[in-house]
């Protein structure tokens, strides 16, 4: 088993050479690469930047594509732009023995923004430089630049964005796609002229806008006390707490941590990778419900003083009718944790085909019935009968209602509302509901070997039982989504609603739903917070009291403490193949999330 992880740890770090990861865990090492990375950031130049493209924003309205013309770091530079927008990578190859490149411009007919990387040698290429100026007659293009500067005079007559660096290297190739969307300033002005357009002097400065990826000691920290996460990570691979890990560490607005461990299942075939999909559980509750439930109190459409009833027609002869969103949100409205909708499912209820008969998809070779949920589960939830009203009791039921309540609102499904006004605005392309309609199954995480309900491993379809039985949306459980994704998102949070030069909350609406909100429990409207009965240590010894996130029942954490400037995601997929509870005996999360507290907190006082 130990040597399964080595092999998962060691292919985790080839892939995070690529990320600006720090795999090596050599302080002295990663103190002279971050020298590295300053050089380059601050030798770097924006030109041609009067129309203020960069840093990139309005990610919704682009549709990326990367061209690959023979630059020796392509792999580098496409994996970083991958982390703040879903890009196409295309290449030149296939049309290398054409007289030009009009077939690849051709490829890029369903494509608005284009960003082309190349050095001073390339830039001699008369084919690459026709191609260029073609394409930039059509569409929004990005040069990206490596080398003495020699080529710059090539592109005298293009008033299109150019990012320059001097240096040539695999360093440089992560830098530069972190200028164009705003990880990293862009701060220099040509030195020296080097043509008639380009003189001394010349030269854009932007500001940061968006995560940056970098090492450990970018951020105070010391690669060396982190060693601890790898160790923590390890134990809990080979102590059957999940097949696969992977964690995720921003600090001040920069991600210096990134990591997966283990394989996506004990068959040990598919290695984890940062960049793999997992279900998120009840994550979804604030990474999906929650942020609607923002965006409509703050627009004036959702009241968290009004009754249920208001909302939802059909709860209005119900018991649920008066209670209101507040206590709803606060777990508090007295609903029963969940039902076991699974249970009642019997013969003739579902196929194995789909037709008009049953075409809800709950997995593969499953399908149920046409309105078992509108029939037989909302109606029953909805009537369920109201125990504990006034007091903390954590339900899945409010979930499902205040789905139901923000798609009346907003006249739209939730999984279309949540893309639309968060996900693809903000650059996370793997987030979302029904991850099977857009990934391979080999992008997946599994969970769990369902022997009972579904009788088949759960590849891409949601582990909870209810929101599978609904189709795979449901305000408590059913998003899927990477590490990165939730680290914009939660670093949006902790930005108090801005993120990428756009707001998309008031930094009081963020304080509001994040703090403390309830007398009788620690919770914030639909998040979860840090436990002021300090014998619990929730989520961790460590945490501050500022602290919020959440936890989901397929092994997922996501805390966010505003007082270390700290984003801590936590994946795994502990279901697999069945559900274990090793993860919490071993204490694994809080472990992993304290030891990164005890990193940052030595750092901070030796800076």
């Amino acid at each position: 088993m130990k040597i399964n992880s080595l092999t998962g740890i060691i292919t985790t770090c080839l892939v995070a050479i690529f990320t600006l990861s720090a795999c090596a865990q050599d302080h002295k090492q990663n103190e002279n690469r971050l020298k590295n990375i300053q050089a380059i950031s601050n030798s770097s130049v924006l030109l041609n930047n009067q129309n203020g493209f960069i840093p990139v924003t309005k990610l919704a309205e682009k549709k990326f594509a990367s061209i690959q013309l023979g630059f020796a770091y392509q792999v580098a530079f496409d994996s970083l732009l991958n982390k703040y927008a879903d890009f196409k990578s295309l290449s030149a190859e296939k049309y290398r023995d054409s007289a030009t490149l009009n077939d690849l411009a051709d490829d890029l007919k369903y494509y608005n923004t284009i960003i082309i990387s190349l050095t001073d040698d390339m830039a001699k290429n008369g084919r690459f430089l026709n191609f260029i100026g073609d394409v930039a007659k059509h569409k929004n293009v990005i040069l990206a630049i490596f080398g003495e500067g020699k080529s710059l005079s090539a592109f005298n007559n293009l008033d299109i964005p150019i990012v320059w660096s001097p240096q040539n290297s695999q360093e440089a190739a992560m830098v530069v796609p972190q200028i164009i969307f705003g990880g990293i300033a862009a701060q220099q002005v040509l030195s020296k002229e080097y043509s008639a357009k380009y003189t001394a002097g010349s030269g854009y400065k932007t500001t940061v806008t968006r995560l940056k990826y970098t090492v450990p000691e970018d951020a105070g920290v010391n690669t060396e006390n982190l060693i601890e996460v790898d160790k923590i990570a390890a134990e809990a691979i080979a102590g059957k707490a999940a097949p696969g890990i992977v964690v995720l560490v921003a600090k001040d607005g920069k991600v210096i941590y990134n990591k997966a461990f283990g394989y996506h299942t004990y068959d040990n075939v598919l290695p984890d990778k940062v960049t793999d999909i997992f279900d998120l559980a009840s994550v979804t509750k604030i990474t999906a419900t929650t942020p609607t439930v923002m965006h409509l109190v703050e627009q004036g459409k959702l009241k968290l003083d009004t009754n249920i009833g208001y909302y939802i027609p059909k709860a209005r002869n119900t018991p649920m009718n008066n209670i209101n969103v507040r206590e709803v949100m606060l777990h508090q409205a007295g609903f029963i944790p969940y039902i076991p909708f699974h249970n009642y499912i019997k013969e003739g209820d579902y196929a194995r085909d789909s037709s008009a008969a049953f075409p809800t998809k709950v997995a593969d070779n499953y399908y149920i019935k046409k309105g078992f949920f509108s029939d037989f589960m909302w109606p029953k939830m909805l009537n369920s009968p109201i125990k504990t009203r006034g007091t903390y009791v954590y339900s899945d039921i409010s979930m499902y209602v205040m789905q139901d309540i923000v798609e009346h609102i907003t006249e739209k499904p939730e999984e279309q509302y949540v893309l639309t006004n968060f996900y693809t605005p903000l650059g996370m392309h793997t987030a979302g509901y029904l991850p099977r309609n857009r990934f391979t199954k080999e992008q997946i995480v599994p969970t769990e070997d369902d022997k009972v309900f579904r009788k088949t491993l759960l590849e891409g379809y949601v582990h909870d039982q209810g929101a599978a039985l609904k189709g795979g949306v449901a305000g408590h459980a059913g998003l899927f989504g990477n590490a990165n994704d939730l680290a914009i998102y939660y670093q949006l949070m902790l930005n108090k609603g801005t993120y990428g030069g756009e707001q998309y909350f008031k930094p009081e609406t963020v304080a509001m739903f994040t703090s403390k909100q309830s007398n009788i429990s620690r919770r914030g409207l639909g998040f979860d917070r840090w436990d002021p009965d300090l014998t619990k240590k929730y989520p961790s010894e460590l945490a501050s009291s500022q602290t919020f996130g959440h936890t989901g029942y397929t092994g997922i954490g996501v805390w966010v403490d505003p007082s270390r400037g700290l984003v801590y995601i936590f994946l795994s997929n502990r279901v697999n193949p069945t559900v274990s509870e090793q993860l919490g005996r071993l204490n694994i999360r809080p472990r992993i999330q304290d030891a990164i507290n005890r990193a940052i907190d030595k750092g901070n006082k030796q800076n």
